[in-house]
This record gives C-alpha cells, sequence and structure tokens, in this order.
C-alpha cells in the first residue's frame, strides 16, 4: 500500500509560511498538501527613548530589523546581522551591514573578534532565546537591548486542529523556541503523527513536550537545512 504523504504543518506568521511554503514545493512538488495555521502575530513596539550616541547595532531576525527601521531614520553604524535572510532585510532598509554564520552564538563570538570599539544597540523581541546584551557585557562590549517587537501567540486555524485530530503523518518544522512552546499549547494532544524538523538544539529542547514520532535537527539554522530536514522526515519508509 502507498502510504500517506503527510502534510506540511507551517505555523509562522502568514508572510513568512508562504515563502516557506513556496520554496518546499519548488523543491518537493507543487501538489505537496500543506496547511498554514499561524500560531504567532508580529506586534511591532515602541521602546521610548533611545540612546543618542552614535553605536553599532546587532540584528539576530529580520523583525527586528523592521521593528527598528520603523522606529529610527538614521542609518548610521554597521548592522550586525546573523544571517543572509536578515542581512538582506537590513540591506532593504539601507544598513550597512557585516553578516554572521547563521547563528546567535557565532555571531557573538564574530563580534567579539572583530570588535572595533563602539557601543552596540539590539533591537530584540519580548521572548529571546539567548541574551546576547549579557554575554558581550560580559566581555567587555557594552551593548544595549532593546525591545522592539513582540510575538504573540495565536489560536491554531480550525482546519489545523482537524488535521492534528485525525491519523496521519504531519511535518512540522520549528524555527525558535518559542514557536515549538506555542505549538506544544496549541496542540496538547494530537492524534496525528508529529514528524518535527527542528532549527537547532535549543528548538529541540523546547519542544520536549510535543509527542513527536521522530525529531530532527538542521545541519545549519536556515531555510535550506530546514528544507533538507523535511526531505528526510518525508521519506515514505520514515512517515508510513
Amino acid at each position: 500500500m502507498k502510504p500517506t504523504r503527510a502534510t506540511l504543518l507551517l505555523t509562522r506568521p502568514e508572510a513568512q509560511s508562504q515563502r516557506f511554503a513556496e520554496a518546499f514545493r519548488e523543491r518537493f512538488g507543487a501538489d505537496w498538501p500543506i496547511v498554514i495555521s499561524p500560531l504567532m502575530r508580529i506586534a511591532y513596539l515602541d521602546p521610548g527613548d533611545l540612546p543618542e550616541h552614535e553605536f553599532d547595532l546587532i540584528f539576530t531576525s529580520e523583525n527586528a530589523v523592521a521593528g527598528y527601521a520603523r522606529l529610527i531614520n538614521r542609518r548610521a553604524g554597521t548592522a550586525w546581522c546573523v544571517g543572509r535572510r536578515t542581512e538582506d532585510a537590513a540591506l532593504r532598509c539601507g544598513f550597512r551591514t557585516r553578516v554572521g554564520p547563521g547563528n546567535a552564538a557565532g555571531l557573538v563570538e564574530a563580534i567579539r573578534r572583530d570588535y572595533a570599539g563602539r557601543p552596540f544597540l539590539w533591537p530584540r523581541a519580548v521572548h529571546a532565546a539567548r541574551n546576547i546584551a549579557t554575554e558581550l557585557s560580559s566581555a567587555g562590549i557594552e551593548t544595549i537591548p532593546v525591545v522592539v517587537y513582540d510575538q504573540q501567540s495565536c489560536e491554531p486555524t480550525p482546519e489545523a486542529l482537524r488535521l492534528t485530530q485525525r491519523d496521519a503523518p504531519i511535518l512540522l518544522p520549528l524555527f525558535s523556541p518559542r514557536a515549538a512552546i506555542i505549538a506544544a499549547a496549541a496542540f496538547p494532544d494530537p492524534a496525528a503523527a508529529l514528524f518535527i524538523a527542528a532549527m537547532s538544539p535549543a528548538v529541540a529542547r523546547a519542544a520536549d513536550k510535543i509527542p513527536a514520532r521522530r525529531l530532527v535537527v538542521a545541519e545549519q539554522p536556515d531555510d535550506p537545512s530546514m528544507l533538507a530536514a523535511l526531505g528526510a522526515l518525508a521519506r515514505p519508509d520514515k512517515t508510513a
């Protein structure tokens, strides 16, 4: 009997989910079943007065770029970006950039190695997987955190709830620890067999309350590696 093809369930905000869905179908087939049910929405915040002295910037997400760029017209200093996609967002907003290896730990190491003596401003989310400001400040690098956006949880769509209560496989990519925590709360007792692709070991640890049939950690914290991880999970001998 031909195994049931696993449905891809995307829970990122709508625009990011649509972009990933297009990349997934381009790689695995235009007819692949996909359900988009954002479990988070981005709410931009006004942190009040920002430091007036000159500083370089640290961006660890596209949302941080957008959240900060809307607050200030000045584009002075260098924006250190966690990876290529974040750098692309910063370049579109007019920042001069340097790019890290794709993860926060590598970005911190790069900043410590090439520190030029200027203080840093770190536009961040309400919930952050690691405290970059504390790590850099402990190394003698002045870093001021400023909260510019929140990832607010949303209720799953009825279609997503029905999907998780069917006896059928689901591919569930999780891109951040917060996404994993929210997904665990949104789907507390799934009947479906969940096959999870986690973007990092930290995401995998945050997903420990989700009853996964199998979990794979992406080799690199980027979309191509997540697609590769999902491809491994989607093999018929793994999802049957």
